[in-house]
């Protein structure tokens, strides 16, 4: 096999310097286009010199724009919360998901750029599709379609639902790959060998939309399927990486550029730590910049087997939001690195929210650089109280004694 017939592109095998210098080239460009053109980035980046944003320490000072913030900045500024930078009589769709948040479209080949993981699924020119994402509202359906459309394959827009009709399309069109979750792909498969319909024609799967554990991938192979691979991705970023045939991490797509931060905060953890997802997309008709995901996730060490050579994230490792009413008061990540950030002393902490007779309580456990003592766990315990609004401990302990899995905020209280 070819390197043409292996990589989507040449930009896959850059070396680091190359992709570094090229990606932070045209952020400049996009940083410029969303002042001039989203009245939301003139706002939070007024002041800022576009080409002085060269490397990932200077992006890491930019303002950050959350998920959860885009339900307020719709509801203030309808429909997009000025994050859009093309108006809405000039778009293609408007979407729709969970919050409800919704989404520009844009009438761009590969808009979502779905086209590499398909590509790297090993989806191939003439290759017919059957798309099992839905199509109604949601920008899930056409995401997969604009992918598949980019790789010159044709789709069967299956949607969801309408099983038994699915199984006689499949029989009678013959499809080689399909997109839609693993669990879906499971029932199509066990159904039609229960209906005695041929679904052998489908031996390539591009799934998403939730966990793929080994077992499920396992059970795919073993109904008929070559080749099973995931693909991570947002409504509002479109695709953020995906897996190779490899099957060792997942491979950051080249039209973004991920950050993976302490979560509630825009602050990089150190390399291979549990995180949010932050991505910044080059997209013009919705430049989000510092966009966090909400996903927890981590950067793996080196470059994939496969030979393709950006940087490669665990995969989806759970959700950011840990926020927890503690005596009637909510205590965010946010405040809880404010508190880590207040005292040089501390390498890493994690709120332990708990309760005894009904009596919740909070303690803050830290992993030191210095000798701890009594006079800094008390200048601890007093920010704790100014920062989180409600009293907490501390308890030093042990360096590399927490665990690294992201987690800030644990809330172990149990009700019964």
């Amino acid at each position: 096999m070819t390197a043409a017939d292996t990589y989507y592109d040449s930009l896959e095998t850059r070396d680091e310097d190359q992709r570094n210098q090229e990606q932070f080239h045209a952020l400049a460009d996009q940083i410029s286009h969303a002042k001039s053109n989203s009245t939301y980035f003139a706002e939070i980046l007024d002041g800022v010199d576009a080409n002085s944003i060269n490397d990932f320490k200077a992006l890491s000072a930019l303002p950050v724009t959350r998920k959860s913030d885009l339900i307020a900045q719709q509801k203030k500024s309808p429909p997009f919360g000025g994050l859009n930078a093309e108006p809405v009589d000039k778009l293609a769709n408007i979407f729709m998901s969970p919050g409800p948040i919704y989404e520009p479209g844009q009438e761009v080949k590969d808009y979502f750029r779905m086209g590499r993981a398909m590509w790297a699924a090993g989806f191939r020119p003439g290759d017919l599709v059957h798309n099992t994402f839905s199509y109604h509202m949601t920008p899930a359906g056409m995401m997969m379609e604009s992918g598949a459309r980019a790789v010159g394959c044709p789709v069967f827009p299956a949607g969801v639902g309408n099983t038994e009709m699915q199984l006689q399309a499949i029989s009678e069109l013959r499809p080689k790959a399909y997109v839609g979750t693993p669990s879906f792909l499971r029932i199509l498969l066990e159904k039609g060998q229960e209906a005695d319909l041929d679904m052998s024609s489908i031996t390539q799967a591009s799934v998403g939309g939730e966990a793929l554990p080994p077992s499920l991938r396992s059970t795919l192979i073993d109904l008929g399927m070559q080749s099973v691979v995931q693909s991570y991705g947002t409504a509002d970023v479109g695709l953020i990486a995906y897996e190779s045939d490899a099957m060792e991490g997942m491979i950051i797509d080249e039209g973004v550029i991920v950050e993976i931060v302490r979560p509630g905060t825009g602050d990089p953890v150190a390399p291979g730590e549990v995180g949010e997802v932050l991505v910044t997309c080059f997209n013009k008709t919705y430049p989000l910049i510092r966009f966090a995901t909400g996903d927890m996730s981590a950067i793996l060490e080196g470059q994939s087997p496969c030979g393709r050579t950006n940087a490669r994230i665990k995969g989806w490792m759970g959700r950011a939001d840990q926020r927890a009413k503690v005596k009637g008061m909510f205590v965010d990540p946010s405040q809880v690195a404010a508190v880590h950030k207040r005292h040089d002393e501390i390498q890493k902490v994690r709120l332990v929210v708990s309760s005894d007779n009904n009596v919740d309580a909070m303690t803050l456990k830290c992993e030191m650089r210095t000798v701890a003592n009594d006079q800094l766990k008390a200048a601890i315990e007093e920010s704790i109280q100014n920062l989180c609004k409600v009293r907490g401990s501390v308890e030093f302990v042990a360096a590399g004694s927490l665990a690294n899995d992201g987690m800030v905020i644990d809330d172990v209280r149990t009700y019964e």
